[in-house]
């Protein structure tokens, strides 16, 4: 008998079996070889192939792919979809092998390459993987250009052959090639310093410790043993627990986590206080600002980062301008306005001056560098802002197309706003994947933040149940 996950789509069921939408805000994900199978993962690499080529990205020139993956066992054969795709279309492909996305964008500029692809799910369960590709330079595809390869899948086209199909080689220089250019962008040694890194038995498990130290850290590194089947399983920045753990009894100066493809970074103080995206964000704008290097004094973060970051950040001097959430929204929002920093509440630092997108070792780098370069505690630096207590409800079985137009809802925010004042804040918005309404309250307490989500959460069922 065959199992429901042997017996995944073939070519001619791809069409039939996909999502409206293949392209989310991250690429293309799911459960590998049910939703995300070969026959998937090689037709839109061709599919890539032709769309790049026919607007002019392979214009004059035989064209290069770069392929890097994440250590997920799925990834060994979506891998070679991938490849096998891209070469059949006439694509050139260099096999990066296992390392982090943000290594990815990076080499796909660094080597001139026409398109960069990375397999992973991030911080997504070991079942799951993902597909992502980089335009030339390595920045992430427009949507008219995802919307273009996902129209094209399947259609017929006149293979090349002979000289004309794709060449395959390995690029083992892959993850030096990265960690030297990391280590690059600082400018203090991180000397002294003891950290202790969780790779999330991910994509960075030989880049990260070695960055680390190259720059000068003294390094104990946890989750760092990927066998295909453990990544994100109990360790990386969705469970710090581990890490909290390992810093108090060693005594480390600091721990860094990052997620299955080291996009992300959160980190852990000396006294196992756990600080966040937007506490390291703040630590890197205050830096800038101060090194005259915060393009308009400005750092962008999202709607859903904590109301203290943005009063330590109007404190310092510093604007925040605010984009709805995804990493993706604060990218384009930092391209159009000419901002050089940006980031979000989970981890995802994006900081362009040396990348083009999200980055957790370079986010690390900084941040210890900042460490080093003051001689004060990251738990000091963080102290920048405040965490407000925040509360957030998922209200479930209730209509979410009507919470941004109902008029007694509306007035309920109001009033809950009002009485919160300036140090409290309400956020309630549809969710964008799942049906529910999320009610998210910051206030000076946390007993205040409950009374007042729990209030709203009722009105939300009330009106739109």
């Amino acid at each position: 008998m065959v199992s429901e996950l042997e017996s995944g789509p073939g070519p001619a069921d791809v069409a039939e079996s996909r999502p409206p939408r293949l392209f989310g805000t991250d690429g293309v994900r799911g459960v590998a070889n049910r939703h995300l199978t070969a026959e998937l993962v090689l037709e839109l690499a061709v599919s890539a192939a032709h769309v790049l080529g026919e607007v002019g990205a392979f214009a004059g020139h035989r064209p290069v792919a770069v392929v890097g993956r994440d250590p997920r066992a799925s990834g060994e054969f979506l891998e070679a979809a991938v490849v096998a795709g891209l070469a059949s279309a006439g694509v050139d492909v260099l096999r990066l092998g296992i390392l982090p996305t943000p290594a990815v964008a990076y080499l796909t500029a660094q080597l001139r390459a026409d398109v960069g692809v990375m397999l992973s799910a991030s911080h997504n369960p070991m079942p799951d993987n993902g597909l992502k590709f980089f335009a030339r330079g390595g920045h992430k595809l427009a949507d008219d250009l995802e919307d273009a390869i996902e129209a094209r899948l399947l259609e017929d086209w006149q293979r090349p052959t002979g000289a004309d199909v794709g060449r395959v080689r390995d690029f083992p220089e892959a993850t030096q090639r990265y960690v030297e250019y990391l280590v690059s962008t600082l400018t203090h040694s991180l000397e002294g310093l003891s950290v202790v890194v969780d790779c999330a038995h991910g994509a960075a498990y030989r880049a990260a410790p070695e960055a680390l130290r190259r720059a000068g850290a003294t390094v104990t590194t946890i989750g760092c043993e990927p066998d295909g089947l453990n990544i994100n399983d109990g360790c990386g920045s969705t469970h710090l627990e581990k890490l909290v753990a390992a810093v108090v009894e060693r005594g480390a100066d600091v721990g860094i986590a990052h997620d299955g493809d080291a996009d992300r970074c959160l980190a852990v103080a000396a006294d196992g206080s756990i600080i966040d995206g937007d506490q390291l964000l703040a630590i890197l704008a205050v830096a800038m600002n101060e090194a005259g290097r915060l393009a308009k004094g400005t750092v962008v973060s999202t709607v859903m980062s904590n109301l203290g970051f943005k009063l330590g950040m109007e404190a310092a001097g510093i604007v925040v301008v605010e984009t709805a959430v995804g990493d993706r929204y604060v990218l384009e929002q930092m391209n159009a306005g000419g901002y050089t920093l940006g980031g979000e509440q989970s981890g995802h630092v994006v900081m362009l001056e040396y990348a083009t997108t999200g980055d957790g070792i370079l986010t690390a780098l900084h941040v210890l560098g900042r460490v080093a370069e003051t001689g004060r505690s990251l738990a000091e630096l963080a102290a920048v802002m405040t965490r407000l207590p925040q509360v957030l409800i998922n209200v479930g079985g209730v209509d979410k197309t009507r919470a941004d137009s109902d008029a007694d809802l509306l007035a309920a925010v109001a009033r809950a706003q009002y009485t919160l004042g300036a140090t409290g804040r309400v956020l309630l918005r549809p969710s964008g994947t799942e049906p529910v309404v999320r009610v998210m309250v910051e206030a000076t307490t946390r007993d205040q933040a409950d009374a007042v989500a729990g209030e709203l959460a009722a009105v939300v069922l009330e009106r739109l149940g």
